[in-house]
């Protein structure tokens, strides 16, 4: 499956409206576990596999290489790292993080 793209055919989009290529992007299986790790500061591909558990180097190499292409991430020194655009992303993400513990706490247990 390809990066996707704003302005390209992506999952939910025809025309590729932003906001659809971006929820493709993180609907992606191990994509906001990367991001969130990478909040903590730059990891090598070693340390990102143990963080994502029963991720396989396969999937993790795909992940990396679509928020790479996404200038989410970037290489470094130290492994990857996200960028500021992929920081600014977190910012805007976290506060989700808040309420879904609060919709967990209401959520009916059947």
């Amino acid at each position: 499956m390809a990066t996707p793209k704003p302005g390209k055919p992506v999952r939910g989009s025809k025309t590729g409206q932003p906001i659809m290529a971006l929820f493709d992007l993180l609907g992606r299986s191990w994509t906001m576990g990367v991001i969130w790790h990478l909040y903590r500061g730059p990891s090598t591909f070693r340390k990102l596999q143990e963080y994502c558990e029963s991720i396989s180097p396969t999937t993790l190499n795909k992940r990396l290489k679509e928020l790479t292409e996404s200038h989410l991430i970037e290489r470094s020194i130290d492994g990857y790292m996200l960028t500021q655009q992929g920081k600014e992303l977190f910012e805007l993400l976290s506060p989700l993080g808040k309420w879904a513990k609060t919709w967990a706490k209401n959520y009916p247990s059947k």
